[in-house]
């Protein structure tokens, strides 16, 4: 894939921080694509919102935030708010790359990962999120015995060079503000894999079948 090519690409992630663990080195190292990042949560946390706001700048990229339920019960939410939240926050346009959520999550487990994978894709087949190719995140932590790592099998997996790295960190350390020893600082991922579709179709199949580690 050409660097230089620019492209138009959506991240859509559940919470701010999100889009920079799972996918900042792939953001820093893409500075000729029109990046546009929307979490659905924490749009009304006052701490958290505006931190948003400032790693976008930091990125690169424009954004917008939702404000889904997003309590410590993690109660699963309707598909349709999921979905109707995901096209409010979306510009009606035509994407070259959607990236999101793995609907087995990134690690065991978070609700709102799973439910916004699952929503993505089948947004995308059903024709209401148009797009040339989905990449969802592809990480695992083994059920919890270690913290989330790429995989290295995926499709797309991308080493990241130490300077990317850092300033992946920094975001992460200074402008999140997570103490070095919180679970986002000691995860930041030093590559970035991806689960890579080129039509709806392969996607919800695999969604059908489990989507995730296999």
């Amino acid at each position: 894939m050409d660097e230089n090519e620019s492209k138009a690409v959506v991240v859509i992630v559940a919470h701010p921080d999100d889009e920079t663990l799972w996918t900042g080195g792939t953001i820093l190292s893409h500075p000729s694509w029109n990046w546009y990042i929307v979490t659905l949560c924490r749009a009304s946390d006052g701490d958290r919102a505006p931190k948003f706001f400032q790693a976008l700048q930091v990125l690169g990229s424009t954004g917008k935030m939702g404000d889904l339920d997003d309590g410590p019960e993690q109660k699963p939410l309707d598909e349709n708010e999921v979905q109707g939240t995901i096209l409010k926050l979306l510009p009606p346009q035509h994407f070259d790359i959607v990236i999101s959520h793995n609907p087995t999550g990134e690690y065991t487990r978070h609700i709102r990962h799973e439910e916004i994978g699952r929503a993505v894709i089948t947004l995308w087949h059903a024709g209401k999120l148009s797009a040339d190719e989905l990449w969802t995140f592809a990480y695992e932590d083994g059920g919890k015995h270690y913290l989330p790592r790429p995989i290295k099998t995926a499709p797309i997996y991308h080493p990241l060079p130490e300077r990317t790295w850092q300033r992946k960190y920094r975001i992460i350390t200074e402008t999140y503000g997570f103490s070095q020893n919180s679970f986002e600082a000691e995860t930041t991922p030093r590559a970035e894999s991806f689960w890579q579709f080129n039509n709806s179709s392969d996607a919800q199949a695999w969604l059908d079948h489990g989507g995730g580690l296999s």
